[in-house]
């Protein structure tokens, strides 16, 4: 087996009697479906890395877990994925109950095409529009001097959490409370938060 490690090969014949060749099959099927790979303990288990981390697989007192890193992102035409996160191959305590080979192969090969094609994409928060301030909160800030002066003086967050704190009052009485402390605070310079921040010595 090309690039396998001694250490890996340790691992396994310090395994338990059951576990080792259950280990060796799903070693055997990361190298067949991604023979470039690299092979190295990590975090004290045999992982299996290509173009990044692929996969793994570990030995414990009674059972066996294996799985893929970027599990969530591969196809799964078989069900083999018992669970989530990476040790998602479910665990083993048989060689009986491990997918035949040539799945196993498959999806090591699905795993190094999706290391191929670069790390995952995150899917990026859509910036907030920007925020629209209230008629009637305008009115009252234009009132005070000092309070419009340090409403326009905030960035963008600071001012919609003192919008959004007017405006998501339900009831108008609460809503012209609000109003009155905002403008008392914005003279004073105060962001809405201003009793959470902590005070610079």
């Amino acid at each position: 087996m090309e690039n396998s490690s001694e250490e890996v090969d340790a691992y396994i014949a310090k395994a338990a009697e059951f576990a080792r060749p259950i280990l060796k099959q799903i070693r055997a099927a990361f190298h067949k479906g991604c023979p470039a790979l690299v092979e190295r303990l990590k975090w004290g288990m045999p992982s299996f890395e290509y173009k990044g981390l692929m996969g793994g697989m570990a030995a414990f007192k009674a059972h066996v877990s294996w799985g893929f890193w970027r599990q969530k992102e591969l196809p799964d035409p078989y069900n083999i994925f018992g669970r989530e996160g990476m040790m998602g191959g479910g665990k083993l305590t048989r060689l009986a109950e491990l997918p035949q080979q040539k799945i196993l192969v498959e999806y090591v090969q699905a795993a190094a095409r999706l290391n191929d094609a670069g790390p995952a994409k995150r899917n990026l928060k859509k910036p907030k529009p920007p925020i629209k301030v209230p008629d009637y909160f305008l009115r009252d800030l234009r009132k005070n001097k000092k309070a419009l002066a340090t409403f326009e003086g905030f960035s963008p967050s600071h001012r919609r959490e003192y919008v959004e704190w007017i405006t998501d009052a339900k009831q108008e009485a609460t809503r012209e409370r609000r109003i009155k402390t905002a403008i008392e605070w914005l003279a004073k310079g105060k962001s809405h938060n201003w009793r959470y921040e902590r005070k610079c010595r």
